[in-house]
């Protein structure tokens, strides 16, 4: 029997993504947790950084909150990128590689379904709503007026009452660019798309510490989702399909492939499955013209 895919339907996608990302959103929304709880989590990941001399978004909150060429770009990319790039990259798969579609889609998905598991249980409050005294700016609510979103995350005005913004570890911005960035450079064949798959992950990292929306442990944790969802992916039958041997398919096409052998006075149809003996008429007239 030939292993072959059911092919995949536009609509039926469209329908399992928006399920999934309303079950994100819903679940991200539920999972607020407490604010204190939230805030000694936050301090927690802080002084963990500190001790560690990694708190490396300290010095990028600064240089974003004190330099508005800098800041109000990286605010732009923090509210929307994540919206356009991860979308654009299924349906640049979708199209262009629909034989590594199923898989990234399925490792997409488990690791957003995990990182709301990390919403649920570690709320966390992001540098940006820390009291002043620990030194970081939210650029969002500082440069609220060359955008559409106010002081509540990236929100539009009016609507941060209906986001979680105690869902800092761990860091989705990171792990679905990072997402985007392996399969760009995965299955890029263009050197520019090999580029801005090491590029987008590289940005988007730098912005959500910039934007003190996301502490470093945070994007490490997003990574680290990634990687978990993709072991998880590798398991389930869309993960396990991708992972055959490219000669497997290959074999598969070769055996239903139809050929004609001869040998010894053996010999196939185009629609025989097995060989059979030439007729004695046909081998003595061969025999009479030679």
């Amino acid at each position: 029997m030939t292993n072959r895919q059911n092919p995949t339907r536009w609509w039926a996608e469209l329908l399992l993504l928006g399920l999934v990302y309303g079950a994100y959103s819903g679940g991200r929304l539920l999972a607020r947790g407490d604010v204190d709880l939230a805030v000694g989590h936050g301090l927690a990941i802080l002084r963990a950084e500190e001790l560690l001399h990694i708190d490396f978004e300290r010095p990028l909150n600064r240089l974003f909150s004190d330099n508005g060429p800098l800041g109000i770009p990286a605010d732009f990319v923090y509210a929307s990128l994540h919206y356009l790039v991860t979308p654009a990259v299924l349906v640049w798969l979708y199209l262009r590689r629909p034989r590594h579609y199923r898989a990234a889609r399925t490792w997409l998905v488990a690791s957003t379904l995990l990182g709301l598991v990390g919403f649920s249980l570690v709320p966390t409050c992001p540098p940006r709503l820390l009291d002043a005294a620990y030194g970081f700016t939210d650029t969002m609510a500082q440069y609220s007026p060359y955008g559409w979103w106010g002081a509540e995350a990236s929100a539009p005005r009016g609507l941060g009452g209906l986001t979680n913004q105690y869902a800092a570890m761990p860091s989705l911005h990171v792990g679905w660019a990072l997402w985007c960035g392996i399969l760009l450079w995965r299955y890029g064949r263009h050197p520019l798309l090999r580029a801005l798959g090491i590029a987008y992950p590289a940005l988007t990292t730098l912005v959500v510490m910039g934007t003190a929306n996301h502490y470093f442990l945070d994007a490490v944790a997003g990574a680290a989702v990634m990687g978990l969802g993709y072991a998880l992916a590798r398991l389930l039958p869309a993960g396990a399909a991708a992972a055959q041997p490219a000669g497997s398919a290959a074999g598969s096409a070769g055996f239903r492939r139809k050929t004609t052998i001869v040998s010894g006075g053996w010999d196939t149809s185009a629609r025989e499955l097995l060989p059979a003996q030439r007729p004695a008429s046909d081998d003595d007239s061969a025999a009479a013209a030679r």
